[in-house]
């Protein structure tokens, strides 16, 4: 029988990366360090989008469009209705620009890889669904957001920071119920050997659902996936079909304990606080670069104040901008997260090797072995390495029956 004391968790990590041929290391670290180079490529191309739109005066022009449409306009709509009309456009234009990188991005590359399963044209037509999800959603909160920074000039970063969190938390509520459907299909899960050992864990930790639902992801994807969200009555389990087929019960098992993690531990609404704090920092900083570059450039760029629409683009130029440099620190945030819900995953579902095999499963798309440095900068979620170290340890401190059977039976209760 095989001991806590003879099992090496570290030449267990070592053995389970070993089973990856180095063909598919390869091509998996190709990807993923790819994905380094388009963080940088995706946050120039949204500084200089930004910067097109402000040096050309085309942002200004949108803004003396929408005021001269809406000068017959009386009353309280006035505003918001200038607002809805510099938005539209704005994130046409928004989308038209980035498409190029956006089709490389999610579409080509992943064909190259084999992580897509979708055609061009449906692929297009989610797209589609997704501007006009954005157009909405983004037109409700700039029209919030400007009636704050007309009313606030100078307290705005801090009323702004409360609109965002709003705005984020009612995302967080309403995507699983209404937004999330338009892309995909759910149903439940009638097979009990799936269903019923979720559901048993989702009781044992007071998630209050009576149904695990299945996603027809393998539409789109190859990737496996899951999650546990909602509350107020929204709560709900949801497994993607390519969990289902390429899984075993055990893998299944330690995937959704780990998303259970997230809803047991309240991970959304620390990382709604987590953000929150970096939204409320980056506008305090927003409000002192906004201002200096209003009063150096602004007559250039026909840009009146913070606010003026026609300004939307110097602040989205600066805030990416700090969000690209806070990139490390945002993922760090983030893999701190998952690894709570890692650590609560392995506990409730007690399936090290299961564990293990999804780590290995992620590392399609997921560099399995990265530097320390690499981990820090670029990975919001442990590597595979390190998941799988996380679950040879727990296997190594979990005793076999008999041996635990003989320590308790010795032990003195104080």
């Amino acid at each position: 029988m095989e001991t806590a004391k003879s099992f090496d968790a570290a030449a267990a990590t070592q053995a389970w990366l070993a089973t990856v041929p180095a063909d598919k290391r390869k091509k998996s670290d190709a990807y993923f360090e790819g994905g380094y180079w388009l963080i940088l490529w995706n946050f120039l191309l949204a500084a200089g989008i930004s910067i097109f739109l402000l040096a050309s005066r085309i942002s200004a022009r949108l803004r003396d469009f929408a005021e001269r449409t809406c000068r017959g306009c009386r009353g309280s709509c006035q505003l918001p209705l200038q607002v809805v009309l510099y938005a539209i456009p704005y994130f046409l234009l928004l989308a038209a620009l980035s498409f190029p990188l956006t089709v490389y991005e999610n579409f080509y590359r992943e064909h190259q890889y084999g992580l897509a399963t979708q055609s061009f044209l449906p692929w297009f037509r989610e797209q589609l669904i997704g501007l006009g999800v954005t157009l909405i959603a983004g037109t409700i909160l700039l029209i919030v957001l400007y009636a704050v920074f007309r009313r606030a000039p100078r307290t705005w970063w801090i009323w702004g920071t409360v609109v965002m969190i709003i705005f984020l938390a009612a995302l967080v509520f309403i995507a699983p119920v209404y937004i999330e459907p338009l892309f995909n299909t759910y149903k439940p899960i009638t097979n009990p050997a799936i269903r019923d050992p979720i559901l048993a864990m989702a009781q044992a930790n007071e998630i209050p659902v009576k149904q695990v639902l299945e996603v027809d992801a393998s539409r789109q994807t190859t990737r496996v996936s899951a999650n546990v969200s909602g509350f107020l009555g929204t709560t709900r389990i949801a497994l993607n079909d390519n969990l289902l087929k390429q899984c075993t019960l055990p893998e299944i098992r330690m995937v959704m304990a780990h998303e259970m993690g997230h809803y047991v531990l309240n991970h959304g609404a620390k990382l709604l606080t987590y953000f929150g704090i970096f939204i409320l920092v980056g506008f305090a900083l927003a409000r002192f670069l906004f201002e200096a570059a209003v009063t150096r450039w602004g007559n250039k760029w026909g840009v009146r104040g913070i606010a003026d629409p026609a300004g939307l683009p110097l602040l989205v130029l600066i805030l990416s901008t700090l969000v690209f440099v806070l990139t490390p620190l945002v993922n760090t945030v983030v893999r701190v997260t998952e690894r709570e819900a890692d650590a609560f995953g392995i506990n409730t579902s007690r399936e090290p090797d299961g564990m293990a095999e999804v780590a290995l499963k992620l590392g399609a798309y997921r560099k399995l072995d990265p530097t320390p440095l690499e981990e820090f900068i670029f990975f919001d979620h442990p590597s595979g390495r390190a998941r799988i170290r996380m679950a040879m340890d727990w296997k190594a401190a979990s005793l076999p029956a008999a041996e635990s059977t003989a320590i308790q039976s010795g032990r003195t209760v104080h």
